[in-house]
């Protein structure tokens, strides 16, 4: 591959006297360039492929970091980190120690703020504008929205807030074809580019404040100059949405003609009013496969780039999403008041064959995780239909007080499949799930259930309902057994031994249970037989087996891949203190209280100490020690890790 003009990208000041050809053949580069890294290590593939000549133009025109990119989402931003300095790194991009898969303050100046959910860009830019113009400052604020963004609650608040007499203020909608209306007829382009000309806009805004400033009557004038260009606008085009918002509609424009997008940029600067420059784009540019399956290709696996198939993947296995996909859609087929409600991961969480197959049972509400949770509850209200709500852990924590005040004080039985809990591999810091526990366990009259198998994934999904109750069914995006056995129905709040031992009980959340039986041959070795309980329900606890189990084990050691402050761990802790269990030691291991980056899940669980051989290390310093440093002594010692 020929690079030489990427080679010569060190700042995106590298663009400036570059031409329209030059930059053309720097487009083909990058694409190039992004297909060839990711066929190895996977990533978001055609979004990043759609925003190439965007993000070439953005750089030529404004004048970064000073000026300031904030990227809605931030997963299309490979192309920004290729021409902000971080091509000789981006092989790493998403891996453990490398390149973060979204805008990343701490690895670079460019990026302004960690965006992994979307919706926030027009707010931190809103915020970020009214700290330049009180601090008297000039530089530009660029937000970059897609047009999924305006499915959120949070833009739409924004946008209320945006003020007439805002400047270099430049919002770019990336609409790659799912626009908020249809724009059609030859006239549409011809009123569109006579309307939204750059020059006759500065034009138009230059009389506007001409004729305001006329006595008496000026700001009438300019109230019927408003309404006019609006009625014509709303004709043909958007504008009308945006410009009740106090934006300056520009567009549409092609956002693969890197000259048209750099000449509208440059005919906006210096307009008085904040600016909204519509730019269409396709995903998955530059490669056909992407184009024609730009959902398979969003967050591409390893592919051969010379055939476009993807690459085996290491486990055979299905994922618990795999399994809950498929599971609920066999459910479905038996019950028709079986419904699932979802905002906008039908995806990534296995339920297109349910949608495909029982639309009107399987409904995808957009990125507006807020209202999936109500409309949940509105479903379930009667309790005629069995509402699943699958979505996120991540994207759970934005929809905390809808699950508050419109399910749990409700009464309401939706079942939650928190899908993603745990640590989220290449996704890192935004998207972890290990905080739900905590505000999940806050709620009255929540059932928080976590299965170790696929298997039992399947009983819980198939019990929930009968509890009556809101209840989180929460698993990772992991390989899984899924056994071909009769599934049985699980008792509320009743967990199971999974090896009966003495002396030390080890609790184990979920699929941490594989850690535990790892654990419990390192103690074998020590002279040791451990018991293993998997609580499977969280909340309510299985206190019965537990108060047994306790009779006769005086060391206790919790394993979970939730926030060791405020997960499994702490709960257990708090029963034992309110219990008495005053002569009972305890060690709870879970994420500490950091923020974990992304890498592969197995390396990222020994880096925080949560693998096995990080974990007996340190109950073999603390714990064995310990123990005989107490025995010497006579007396007994309660640690809690």
């Amino acid at each position: 591959m020929n690079d030489k003009l990427l080679d010569s990208i060190v700042s995106p000041d590298s663009l400036k006297d570059m031409s329209y050809d030059q930059l053309n053949e720097l487009a083909k580069e990058i694409r190039l360039r992004i297909i060839e890294v990711l066929s190895e290590t996977g990533g978001h593939l055609a979004s990043n492929l759609g925003v190439v000549e965007l993000t070439l133009a953005l750089h030529k025109v404004f004048n970064a970091p000073t000026d300031k990119m904030i990227w809605d989402v931030s997963h299309q931003t490979y192309v920004h980190k290729i021409l902000t300095g971080r091509n000789d790194r981006f092989e790493t991009i998403r891996q453990y120690h490398g390149l973060s898969g979204f805008s990343h303050p701490k690895e670079s100046k460019y990026d302004h703020f960690h965006a992994g959910h979307a919706g926030t860009a027009l707010s931190l830019a809103r915020g970020v504008a009214k700290n330049r113009d009180l601090t008297k400052r000039d530089e530009y604020v660029i937000p970059i929205i897609g047009d999924a963004t305006l499915t959120c609650g949070l833009p739409l608040e924004a946008l209320n807030n945006i003020k007439r007499d805002l400047k270099r203020f430049v919002v770019i909608l990336n609409d790659n074809e799912m626009s908020i209306s249809k724009n059609v007829g030859a006239i549409t382009k011809i009123l569109s580019r006579m309307i939204n000309n750059p020059t006759i806009s500065r034009i138009y805004q230059e009389l506007d404040s001409f004729v305001n400033k006329l006595p008496g009557y000026g700001s009438v004038l300019s109230q019927q100059g408003h309404k006019i260009t609006e009625s014509l606008k709303n004709l043909v085009s958007p504008a009308a949405f945006f410009e009740q918002y106090e934006l300056n509609y520009i567009g549409p424009i092609d956002g693969h003609d890197i000259q048209e997008i750099v000449e509208a940029l440059e005919g906006v600067k210096n307009s008085q009013w904040p600016v909204i420059l519509h730019v269409l784009t396709k995903k998955g540019q530059g490669m056909q496969e992407a184009i024609k399956n730009p959902v398979t290709w969003h967050g591409a696996k390893p592919f051969c780039p010379n055939t476009c198939k993807f690459l085996p993947t290491p486990s055979q296995k299905p994922t618990f999403p795999k399994v809950f996909g498929k599971h609920i859609l066999k459910m479905a087929e038996n019950d028709p008041s079986i419904v699932c409600v979802t905002p906008a991961m039908s995806a990534g969480s296995s339920i297109d064959a349910f949608m495909k197959e029982f639309p009107d049972r399987c409904l995808d509400v957009g990125i507006a995780e807020p209202h999936a949770v109500t409309f949940a509850g509105g479903i379930a209200y009667g309790s005629k239909m069995k509402v699943f709500s699958s979505i996120y852990a991540t994207f759970l924590q934005r929809a905390f007080d809808n699950l508050f005040h419109d399910v749990c004080l409700q009464e309401l039985p939706v079942v939650f499949a928190i899908d993603r809990a745990g640590i989220a591999g290449g996704d890192g810091e935004t998207h972890n799930g290990v905080y739900d526990i905590s505000f999940l366990n806050a709620m009255p009259n929540m059932v928080i259930a976590q299965p170790r198998s696929g298997h039992l994934l399947k009983e819980l999904m198939e019990s929930a309902h009968s509890y009556g109750l809101p209840t989180a069914i929460r698993y990772p995006n992991q390989p899984t057994e899924e056994p071909d056995i009769p599934l049985k129905k699980r008792k509320l709040g009743r967990g199971e031994i999974l090896h009966d031992g003495e002396d030390v009980l080890i609790i184990s959340l979920g699929t941490m249970d594989k850690t535990a039986f790892e654990l419990r041959e390192m103690f074998v070795e020590k002279g040791l037989n451990p018991t293993i309980f998997d609580p499977i329900f969280v909340k309510p606890l299985d206190t019965e087996t537990l108060c047994k189990l306790l009779l006769t084990h005086t060391k206790v050691i919790t394993v979970e891949e939730h926030s060791v402050v405020s997960g499994m761990g702490s709960i257990i802790n708090n029963f034992l203190m309110s219990q008495g269990y005053s002569n009972v030691q305890v060690f709870n291991f879970g994420v500490p209280e950091t923020f974990v980056a992304q890498g592969k899940h197995s390396l990222l669980l020994d880096e925080i100490g949560l693998s096995a051989k990080k974990i007996f290390a340190r109950l073999e310093n603390e714990f064995f020690l310990k123990e005989k440093a107490c025995s010497m002594k006579g007396s007994a010692s309660k640690s809690s890790v």
